[in-house]
This record gives structure tokens, sequence and C-alpha cells, in this order.
């Protein structure tokens, strides 16, 4: 006759089984990190603030991470990929980062700068003169300082900024606002000549300049989804873009009419998301990938950002160093950008000294009232 079972055999190990699923998801939702202005947070209480402000602003979808000892230590996909099929996101959802590219690229830069490829003061010209610029005799002494910290006098796009009346040019002609060098002037143009300069310089080509990227930066520091062009991944992992509530296309945003999806689009083509991204932040702050001299030289203020401008009245940004905006705090310097598209946007900020950081996307234009909220709750701004 064979041994009797007691049901308790059967009940005790699927109870502890149990036990331990919920032990896990009440540790996860109990987990404490720390906010920027040192205060302790629940996961479960950013998540519910965050999850709130979605509601208010009306946010389809949110990837987000934060940072705390150059490590993540908070990190959601929340939402929606797409309100009218309402897919939702997950960990392979891939944004648009808009202009949270140029940071990207600025470090891409540097690495170059390091193997000789570039000249940082070297006047782009003598690499690659440009045609179009040349109603404009003053673009010849633009190089890629200039570039990357925002002071080269070029418009942001010639396509999209009015000229102004003084010129008496139709939009879409080239045009300088001052002398390279000079201040502060925004300019997604200049990124976009230095990517030029820097495919010719490399021999890879404005398409195939994203492999020399995947094996200078992205795979040397651990990133696995960062996309400069298309790649077949995005058919199925892309999310969609919002405008008004309303599900727009999956166009990809382009500044002058000779981009599009195959080109290396350094100002603001990056596809990505915060867990991706972050990676990139952690790096700057433990100076990964680069050497001590070039990681100062990227990381000092340079431009000065005027008073008036609304990168200083609306984010603080005093300066403009080689890929960032410098923002003083206190004791500390914040590092931050932010990118628009029409229905995407996204937000960074890293500081070496707290090692704190984080980095969110959203699938609509509501990212900057988001980033006002969310930098009030991390104890950021009062």
């Amino acid at each position: 006759m064979g041994k009797k079972v007691g049901m308790n055999q059967y009940i005790l190990p699927g109870l502890l089984l149990l036990l331990g699923a919920c032990s896990s998801q009440v540790s996860e939702e109990d987990a404490t990190l720390q906010l920027f202005d040192g205060k302790a947070a629940t996961s479960a209480e950013v998540t519910g603030f965050l999850r709130h402000q979605m509601d208010s602003l009306g946010i389809p979808g949110l990837s987000i991470a934060i940072i705390n000892d150059a490590q993540v230590v908070y990190q959601k996909n929340l939402g929606y990929a797409n309100l009218d099929t309402r897919q939702e996101l997950d960990e392979n959802s891939i944004f648009e980062a808009a202009s949270l590219s140029k940071p990207v690229f600025a470090y891409f830069v540097m690495k170059l700068s390091e193997r000789g490829a570039i000249e940082l003061t070297r006047p782009l010209h003598f690499y690659l003169p440009e045609p179009s610029m040349e109603v404009e005799p003053r673009y010849r002494n633009v190089n890629a300082r200039h570039v990357l910290s925002h002071s080269t006098g070029f418009p942001n796009w010639r396509w999209f900024d009015t000229p102004p009346d003084s010129l008496d040019i139709p939009r879409g002609t080239f045009y300088m606002l001052q002398n390279p060098g000079v201040g502060y002037t925004y300019s997604g143009e200049g990124y976009d000549y230095l990517a030029r300069v820097i495919a010719k310089n490399s021999g890879y080509g404005m398409h195939a300049l994203s492999d020399l990227f995947q094996e200078l930066v992205q795979e040397p520091l651990g990133i696995k989804h960062m996309y400069f062009t298309w790649d077949e991944y995005l058919y199925d992992h892309k999310v969609y873009g919002h405008v008004a509530g309303r599900v727009n296309d999956r166009s990809w945003g382009s500044g002058l009419p000779h981009q599009n999806s195959y080109q290396f689009n350094a100002a603001g083509a990056l596809h990505t998301n915060a867990e991706n991204y972050a990676r990139f932040l952690i790096a700057m702050i433990n100076a990964e990938g680069l050497l001590p001299e070039t990681y100062q030289d990227m990381l000092t203020p340079r431009t000065v950002v005027e008073k008036t401008s609304n990168r200083y009245t609306e984010d603080g940004i005093t300066n403009w160093c080689l890929g960032f905006g410098v923002v003083p705090h206190g004791q500390d310097t914040l590092y931050v950008h932010g990118g628009t598209h029409t229905d995407f946007q996204s937000q960074m900020m890293f500081s070496r000294k707290s090692r704190f950081g984080y980095t969110f996307f959203v699938n609509t234009r509501k990212g900057d009232e988001l980033n006002a909220a969310f930098t009030k709750f991390i104890g950021m701004r009062e």
C-alpha cells in the first residue's frame, strides 16, 4: 500500500512560493530611493506622483529612470505606446529623444577628437566647405567647439526659423546672427554640419556613421538601444507620438530637406528610452570612456547664456559646456538638456558631485510641464 501524503505537504510549499512572490512585489514598491534634496521616497510614492501627473497633463506614455550614487534605483515604463490600440509600454519601448541626441553626439565627438579624427578648434570649413553657407563668409571660422557649446552664430534651423527682417531674405536661406564664439545661439544646424564633417573625415558616410557610433560609444558603455538611423527593431518597438490626445504617425523628424531616416541626424534623430539613456548619464557621472582631460574639457562651462534668454529664466542655465546646459545649484553644478519634437518631449539632468540624475521620455508635448512638477517633487526647485 502506497504511503499517504498529507495535504499540508502540497499546501505549504505553494504557500511559501506565494508569500515569496508577494514579498518581492511589496519590497519593490516599498524600496526607498533618495530624491535630489536628500529626502527618501518609496518607489510606490514616486509612481503614484508620476501617474497623477500623467493623468492631469494627458500624457499617454512615460519612460523614466532615476539615478542614485551612479546607479539606476528607479526605472518605469508607464502608460501607453498607442492610445488607440491601448498598447502598453514595456522595457522594449523606444521613444524619440529629440535634442537629447546632442549630449550623446557631443560625447561621440570627444571620443573622435581623442583618436585624432577631428581637431576641436580647427574650422570645419577646412574639412568640408558648405556651398549653401558661402553667402555668409563668417561660417568659415566655425569649429567643433562652437557647435558643441552653441556659439556658432547659426540659427537653430534655417528652414524653421524666421530670418531677421533686416536681412530681407526668404526662409531657407542660410544666415548668421553673430560672429562665431561671441555668444549663445542654440543651433541644431551646427550639429548637422559637424556630423557631415565627421562622416567625411571618418570615411563612414552619413548612414554608416551609426556603426562607428555603436563601436565607440554604445558597445563600450554597455548601451543596448540607441539609434541615430532607422533600424528594423523600431518597426515593432517605436512608440507613437500623440498630439492633443490623438495618435500621430511615426514619421522621422528632420530639420533640413536632405535629412531622412537613413541619414545620421546628430541634432535630433536619436531613438532610445530611459533605461538606455540613463546608462549614458552614469558614464558621464563616472567619467567613463574618456581621458580625464577630455572629460574635464567637455564639462567646463563655456558659452554664457544671456539673462534675458528663456534658457536662463526658465531653466536656470547660465552657461553651455560641450554638449550640456550648465545650471549652478548652491555648491553643486547640474548638467541638463531637454528635447522637443511635435509629439515627443524628453529631459535629463545629472550631478557629478551628488552622483544623482534622472531622465525621462514622453510621447506627447507635455514633457516641460512634467519636468516642472517633477523637479519640485524631488526638491530640485521650490
